[in-house]
């Protein structure tokens, strides 16, 4: 199986991120990334390889896998099959090591966090009442917003740095074999976008970043990400726009120019569409 190389960061647009995921069968491939991944299998079976180990899975595994460990789920035959029945859910949290910065990882008080994303490296299985009382944690950090993430981020380490209801997947720390991966087509597209989203971006532009034709990039873009290439772009541009909503005083025309809109009037729609309310509406929410 061949291992895909990728990071999570620049596709979701933020260092941290709370996904609640539901689809007929789980599809993303044989991959590694540097975030750390906690996921919690809230519906679905099959088996689920991480670095060595293969093992069998079920709705309530729940799992802790630090940078770069490769990882899959697979669902059994029967998800493939077409039955409406069947779905595949999961509460997946990812984020980046860096973001808390090195003097963090320097206080004492960080000490267990520390020998926890030292034993993630082999992948850690979360059993017991631990199990359980993460996966409410996880059904509340679903719906929390802005700074309550990471609070509810904080207090899930700090659980799973003092429990003993865990069991170590792999031996040891996974080694990746160099010549073993493929890149990730999409990575440098991501952090393109991410990184130029306040100005006009072709698809002719991100083609090219992908070494793929225009025609083979959308439907490679669409495959993996669910949906087309201008409906990601202004999912960036939205996300940035909320963000300075809430953290700066420019105005509303102001925010829609430099997230990349030439007009404000389709600014707004497309904001609308994104979020449920106008930008108006939206700071006007938050300040409440």
């Amino acid at each position: 199986m061949k291992l895909e190389k990728t990071k999570i960061s620049p596709y979701l647009n933020s260092p941290i991120s709370v996904l609640f995921r539901e689809e007929p069968f789980f599809q993303a491939p044989f991959h590694s990334h540097p975030e750390l991944e906690l996921v919690y299998v809230k519906e679905s079976f099959g088996k689920r390889i991480i670095g060595n180990s293969v093992t069998n899975f079920e709705s309530g595994d729940m799992v802790f896998l630090g940078s770069d460990i490769p990882h899959v789920w697979l669902n059994d035959e029967i998800y493939y099959q077409n039955i409406n029945k069947l779905k595949a859910k999961a509460i997946v949290v990812y984020f980046n090591k860096d973001i808390f910065g090195t003097a963090f990882y320097e206080l004492k008080e960080a000490k267990k966090i520390n020998s926890l994303f030292e034993n993630a490296k082999k992948g850690l299985a979360i059993t017991g009442k631990t199990n359980k009382l993460i996966a409410k944690k996880l059904e509340q950090l679903v719906e929390k917003q802005n700074f309550e993430v990471i609070l509810g981020l904080f207090e899930i380490l700090s659980i799973l740095s003092e429990t003993s209801d865990v069991n170590f997947i792999n031996t040891e720390s996974y080694t990746t074999n160099l010549d073993s991966y493929k890149k990730d087509r999409l990575t440098d597209v991501y952090q393109y976008i991410k990184e130029n989203y306040k100005k006009e971006i072709s698809l002719d532009e991100v083609a090219q970043i992908a070494n793929l034709t225009p025609t083979s990039f959308c439907r490679m873009f669409k495959s993996k990400t669910k949906k087309n290439f201008i409906e990601y772009l202004n999912e960036i541009r939205i996300s940035n726009a909320c963000k300075q909503l809430i953290e700066t005083d420019m105005s509303i025309s102001e925010i829609a120019y430099n997230c990349g809109y030439k007009t404000v009037s389709n600014f707004n729609k497309l904001f609308k569409k994104n979020t449920g309310n106008t930008p108006k509406g939206y700071k006007n929410k938050i300040a409440e």
